[in-house]
């Protein structure tokens, strides 16, 4: 008598395998277009705030957390709006929404002005995040999920290193308002193409019941019902802090290696570039690389992995202050980072129930968003007190650290 043969687990998809869903296809086209009038425009008011209104180091830093502390708040909010919400009007307001509010920074002329129009910039954007990772889940099978994640973080860390160039390009022969008239046109393109391709929520995605009769307790009941799902599913939560923890080292490696390439390298603003691009291009390597190794290895342990990677980098960076090294370093932790973002996004997305993602997906924005704000916040005092290479050096220890706990976390629960 035969057994019958157990069944092999799905093959991984390809990105040409998912970029042949239409949807994910037209929702990736649509985050290139917007990510890169992004970066086109914050760069171009960090070259406003700079060397038009002569803006202090508080202020740049301002503009930072201008467009990333109100996610911290709104989010987890949002995320249950989003769960109840149908999913294309609310990319395509959000889109909408987002090119109104950029055409107010043409005639800012105050600091105060840019960080109101950040900040509610910020606070749509707290809608758009979580509906577009319900839109992935929705329509990418389990198989395509980590290529389909790979796929935004090479958008994000494209744009990333592209639009510092090109906006101070643009500034430089024009106007830092023809950027801003690109962000405009990148949310008007971006919300055609989404509002192109029909995109539903499955039977098994429809929005839950009201959970309580008085509708803002209903919000309160849910959103709360998503943070505790966080904190009593060990993977999850471990992710979240792990994803958080590599957003805080950049929060404090960003501000920092401007300062410690001119101080410590004695170098030009020309490798100030070059080393701050190696980032990106770690990271756009990092996110091919992983997908292969997927198929070999757990999440768990390439989130692990990547934890040891950025401490690896980082003290790298600290210990051989030469211009091979920094470079190599930084490269290093980009790579890392692709291994920590990736899987630990598509574990979550996988886990998480079907009708909570968007609360999940919203709560996690909050929490990595609140690690890099932290670093940014802290990154310039701890630096005053003891030196760059030392705050190099304790972000070191606590991706190690992190790591260590999170192997001896996850090993207790299974």
């Amino acid at each position: 008598m035969a057994t019958p043969a157990a069944t092999a687990p799905p093959v991984p998809m390809t990105f040409r395998d998912v970029l042949r869903i239409d949807v994910l296809r037209r929702v990736w086209y649509a985050q290139v277009v917007s990510l890169f009038g992004d970066f086109l425009a914050l760069f171009a008011v960090i070259a406003v705030v700079s060397f038009r209104m002569h803006g202090t180091a508080s202020q740049l830093t301002g503009v930072q957390i201008a467009y990333m502390l109100p996610i911290v708040f709104v989010g987890p909010v949002a995320g249950v709006f989003v769960d109840r919400w149908p999913l294309k009007p609310t990319l395509v307001s959000s889109d909408l929404i987002r090119a109104a509010l950029a055409l107010l920074l043409i005639p800012s002329t105050a600091i105060w002005h840019v960080y109101v129009v950040l900040a509610a910039l910020s606070c749509v954007s707290a809608f758009f995040g979580p509906a577009q990772t319900v839109t992935i889940r929705s329509h990418v099978p389990v198989a395509g999920l980590m290529s389909a994640n790979a796929l935004m973080q090479i958008a994000f860390m494209g744009s990333r290193v592209v639009g510092p160039a090109a906006a101070g390009a643009i500034v430089a022969s024009f106007s830092p308002n023809v950027c801003y008239a690109i962000d405009v046109i990148s949310f008007l393109v971006s919300a055609s193409l989404i509002g192109s391709v029909a995109i539903r929520r499955p039977a098994s995605l429809r929005p839950p019941a009201e959970s309580s009769g008085n509708r803002i307790h209903a919000i309160w009941i849910d959103m709360v019902a998503g943070m505790r799902f966080i904190l009593h599913h060990a993977t999850i939560l471990f992710f979240v802090l792990a994803m958080a923890a590599a957003l805080f080292v950049l929060g404090c490696f960003g501000p920092l290696i401007s300062i410690f390439v001119r101080d410590t390298l004695h170098a030009s603003a020309g490798l100030f570039g070059m080393v701050s691009g190696m980032v990106g291009v770690g990271l756009l390597v990092g996110t091919q690389i992983v997908r292969q190794l997927a198929r070999r290895f757990s999440d768990t342990g390439l989130v692990l992995s990547g934890l040891l990677g950025i401490g690896a980098g980082v003290l790298l960076l600290g210990a051989l202050p030469h211009i091979a090294a920094t470079l190599t370093a930084t490269f290093t932790i980009g790579f890392a980072f692709g291994a920590v973002i990736v899987p630990a996004g598509t574990l979550i997305q996988r886990e998480t129930p079907h009708d909570m993602l968007g609360r999940v997906g919203s709560t996690n924005a909050s929490v990595i968003f609140l690690g890099q704000i932290f670093g940014l916040a802290i990154s310039g005092v701890l630096a005053e007190l003891v030196g760059v290479r030392m705050v190099f050096f304790l972000c070191a220890a606590l991706s190690v650290a992190l790591s260590a706990g999170g192997r001896m976390l996850l090993r207790s629960n299974r």
